[in-house]
């Protein structure tokens, strides 16, 4: 993950969508159409963003998850699952309740 990912992702749950062409007229990243389609790319690979077709992509959960700190894009999985916990599972779940 770059920091330009980042940015991607932020922009993109700001916008509910976006394009290369859109991320690269907004100014809010600093590098060219075709890097920025690389990683659009990358990202939707990872399950962070999902591609409608026609250059456009929106977020997914877990991209929204790993913006909050709650997912990590390395390993494809949430944070809180490392201690056993599921992140759809409720307290009682957890607690064995």
């Amino acid at each position: 993950m770059t920091i330009w990912d980042d940015r991607i992702l932020e922009y993109i749950e700001q916008e509910e969508s976006g394009s290369p062409s859109e991320l690269e007229k907004s100014g809010y990243l600093k590098i060219s159409k075709s890097q920025i389609s690389r990683r659009l790319r990358k990202l939707a690979e990872r399950g962070l963003l999902n591609h409608l077709g026609n250059g456009v992509y929106v977020i997914t959960d877990e991209g929204k998850a790993y913006l909050r700190g709650e997912y990590n894009a390395e390993t494809e999985a949430y944070i809180n699952e490392s201690a056993g916990e599921s992140p759809s599972a409720s307290p009682e779940e957890v607690n064995g309740s």
